[in-house]
């Protein structure tokens, strides 16, 4: 398997046709876009010095190459650790669908190394995904904040259950909501098991949970800082 990375981007609407040409003139000509919308609290929201919380999520995939060049990019040219400016982080693959979907995500990227047998890039992050019925961020967010998350971003879903009606009482095939909440790794259980017992399947809101393993993050110092403040 090569090392191939999927690069999740979260930065205001307003900045996203200059982080879209950012990734390009590094090279990353694939670039998914979708709209999704902040959940940071409102105290948060002020600490970081964020006036609105409409985003757009960007996807692209990357080689260990690349990611490397772009996450001393993403600070130095995009100064994406200052407030306001956005957030990214990179997913590790364990598998791509053959040589033709490889040479098409990562066409114009440098090259694309084979395994070292070196240990892979690994921050102190994990992305912890939910996904609930429509209208119920509040309650999901509220769980997860009261276990330390400092906010998240969500987007619009809908289920495609094959073959299944219904799961634990809930309907797969309905409008959902995902929420992404990037977490330093000592808070990830205690975040999960906050939101699985306040907004889990038992509940009106039916979450569903998981996390990620995020290997490299940017953007996040100044949330760092604050906090530690806060502590």
């Amino acid at each position: 398997m090569k090392n191939i990375y999927w690069l999740i981007t979260i930065v205001q609407r307003s900045d996203a046709a200059e982080y879209e040409q950012f990734y390009l003139s590094h090279g990353v000509h694939v670039t998914y876009s979708t709209l999704c919308n902040g959940t940071a609290h409102e105290r948060t929201l002020s600490i970081l010095g964020l006036e609105r919380t409409e985003k757009t999520m960007l996807f692209s995939m990357v080689s260990e190459s690349t990611l490397k060049t772009l996450t001393r990019s993403l600070t130095i040219e995009m100064k994406i650790d200052l407030p306001n400016r956005g957030v990214a982080m990179a997913i590790s693959l364990s598998g791509i669908g053959g040589a033709n979907a490889l040479e098409f995500f990562t066409a114009g990227q440098t090259s694309v190394s084979e395994e070292t047998g070196e240990k892979k890039m690994q921050s102190d992050y994990e992305l912890i995904v939910a996904i609930y019925e429509k209208g119920y961020t509040d309650l999901v967010m509220d769980a997860a904040r009261e276990a330390g998350a400092g906010g998240g971003t969500t987007i619009r879903a809908k289920g495609t259950g094959a073959g299944a009606e219904k799961f634990f009482g809930l309907s797969l095939a309905v409008e959902k909501e995902i929420v992404f909440i990037v977490s330093h790794m000592s808070k990830k259980k205690d975040i999960m098991k906050a939101i699985m017992q306040k907004a889990g399947v038992d509940t009106k809101a039916h979450a569903l949970v998981f996390s990620l393993p995020v290997s490299e993050t940017a953007g996040f110092r100044f949330a760092d800082m604050v906090d530690k403040d806060s502590e």
